[in-house]
């Protein structure tokens, strides 16, 4: 009885304005840059955290917060969003959180502080959280089901995952030749805009009725918050550490509290339905998994080629350039032959594709050129990406009732962001053990086994190419190679 309460939507009108005349283009050019917005967000930050930290004087794990304290709100307020966009409308939830995202960019970009800037952060991630899983949901509701929407949903996938190769590109053009602070100013303007388009062209949609569920609420943001924290420190620390062991610990008992509450109560945020449907609930696993390969990969990669391959900032994103136009024009592709062969075969050989693009990633090392050891796993990724991408989109919404779009789409964001905030601190714990073999000399200025020295002169460079760290020994060994890839690039704009 109560599961038919809460599926019933609250008017008529709800009903009747739930589809519009308004061009579908229109409609697929809000929803796909409130998307890009968001998901090139961890990129393009990725790409201005050296000159984040030389400017506030942190080390680089002190900066890798500034993704974690976003990944933080993000995962552990999904839910939260998706649902409450069900509840409280898509249309009024989709403007909160783009205002929420544009704000918490303005002030991270008008940090002065790392505190300030670490909020803003936090604020970024709240907004995104409601923005993320109402943007899928509204593709849901306002495309018909068939081939307009398969084409939205390859729009909406291409974007997320070829996203986050454009905000390294972007990245590394503002930080290039403006500043750090203009990886979130740019939202700013590109926020204000869409949510002016929301409120002008995005018309209310159907609501589910009911109250928040705010115990599974809490239950839920407190453990992912406390799991991903636990990732978190394992990456910095260690995985034996009494904080870390405590934070998962924590983090797997109240999530599994969660899902026991949200069993047995009457207005579950996570009503168990959701998951009746193998496919859909296999979606979800999926997404997990490949957000924690994709997470790490970028990670590890944009260290790899700005610390050993010796990438400026925007050459890096110029380096990532054909990743996103084979993910962007493969899901478009996909769409098309999705409904002929269905989506075991695609997210099969999908997966394989990208396994087979990671295990070729993990032969990379400090010999190794872009064309002949980045270029062609990156090539043989994206495909992969693009085949899974999209048919985990269409197969996580489908079959689902408009008064659960919203959480439907907030469950395969959090596989995503979670998986994430799950994969990227594990090339960060790989390097930092590594390091911590070195001697306290070879941390410092000085390598005794091959008398490497750093110099601590403003290296001598072309105008315009960031500089980087130079060594005086002429055939450094191999210690000294890892100890540069985990050292800050110097600043780019520094006079040679």
């Amino acid at each position: 009885m109560t599961d038919t309460l809460q599926g019933e939507v609250v008017t008529a009108e709800a009903r009747t304005t739930a589809r519009r005349t308004v061009h579908p283009a229109i409609l697929l050019f809000l929803i796909a840059g409130a998307q890009l917005m968001v998901v090139l967000d961890a990129t393009i930050v990725n790409i201005a955290l050296p000159s984040m930290g030389r400017y506030f004087d942190k080390s680089q794990t002190d900066m890798t917060w500034a993704i974690n304290a976003y990944t933080l709100a993000f995962g552990g307020l999904l839910l939260l969003g998706g649902r409450a966009a069900d509840i409280l409308g898509r249309r009024q939830m989709f403007i909160v959180g783009l205002g929420l995202f544009s704000f918490g960019s303005l002030l991270g970009g008008l940090a002065t502080s790392y505190e300030l800037l670490l909020g803003g952060r936090v604020i970024q991630g709240i907004g995104g959280a409601i923005a993320a899983p109402t943007a899928l949901s509204l593709i849901t509701t306002l495309f018909a089901e068939g081939p307009e929407r398969n084409r939205a949903f390859a729009v909406y996938a291409g974007v997320s995952g070829g996203g986050a190769a454009i905000g390294l590109l972007l990245g590394g053009v503002l930080t290039e030749y403006l500043d750090w602070r203009w990886v979130l100013f740019v939202n700013v303007p590109i926020g204000a805009a869409l949510m002016v388009g929301g409120f002008l062209y995005i018309h209310s949609s159907e609501r589910l009725s009911g109250k928040f569920d705010i115990l599974g609420s809490v239950l839920s943001v407190a453990g992912m918050v406390a799991l991903v924290y636990g990732f978190i420190n394992a990456a910095n620390h260690s995985w034996s550490q009494a904080t870390t062991v405590a934070s998962l610990t924590g983090g797997v008992v109240l999530l599994g509290a969660f899902v026991l509450y949200e069993s047995r109560s009457a207005i579950a945020m996570m009503p168990m339905r959701i998951f009746a449907n193998r496919s859909r609930a296999g979606a979800y696993v999926i997404m997990l998994i490949l957000g924690a390969a994709m997470f790490g990969m970028f990670y590890f990669m944009t260290f790899f080629i700005q610390g050993v391959m010796e990438f400026s900032s925007l050459k890096t994103g110029v380096s990532y350039l054909p990743f996103s136009a084979v993910i962007i024009v493969g899901s478009g592709i996909v769409s098309g032959i999705l409904p002929r062969v269905g989506p075991k075969p695609l997210i099969t050989a999908g997966s394989a594709l990208m396994t087979v693009g990671l295990f070729w990633f993990a032969q990379v090392d400090p010999d190794t050129k872009y064309w002949s050891g980045i270029f062609p796993p990156m090539m043989v990724m994206a495909t992969g990406m693009a085949m899974v991408f999209v048919t985990l989109t269409v197969v996580a919404v489908t079959k689902v009732t408009n008064t659960d779009t919203g959480l439907a789409s907030a469950l395969l964001n959090v596989g995503q962001q979670v998986g994430g905030s799950i994969g990227s601190p594990a090339p960060r714990r790989v390097r930092a053990s590594r390091s911590s073999a070195s001697s306290p000399a070879h941390r410092s200025n000085t390598c005794r086994s091959c008398s490497a020295v750093r110099s601590r002169a403003t290296p001598r460079r072309p105008p315009r190419t960031p500089t980087m760290l130079r060594w005086t020994h002429s055939t450094p060994c191999r210690r000294t190679v890892r100890a540069r890839a985990s050292r800050w690039p110097q600043s780019s704009a520094s006079s040679p």
